[in-house]
């Protein structure tokens, strides 16, 4: 469990903004999930900035990965940006 993970927000209308910060692992991952679950299909848009991370580890890849089809389907579109986001949207794209 990556204790040094944390999510911040900045909600507007149609969209969230989210910055990702510290270590994403498995617990993180579904962290994560868990937040982007809770917006329903409020928003819609989420913009993802994943330039905080410091490191990205493989299974939690793996825990987004298999949950992305489902928040895709939401109606919403998710955006990831910074330097982690082919690992994150894509982690078969190293």
């Amino acid at each position: 469990m990556a204790i040094n993970f944390k999510i911040l927000q900045h909600k507007t209308k149609d969209s969230v903004h989210l910055t990702l910060n510290g270590d994403f692992d498995g617990t993180s991952a579904h962290e994560l999930i868990n937040k982007l679950n809770s917006y329903g299909t409020n928003a819609c848009q989420v913009f993802i900035n994943t330039n905080g991370l410091t490191s990205v580890h493989p299974f939690g890849q793996a825990v987004l990965y298999l949950n992305l089809p489902a928040m895709r389907h939401r109606s919403r579109s998710l955006v990831f940006l910074g330097d982690h986001r082919r690992q994150l949207s894509n982690p078969w794209i190293q």
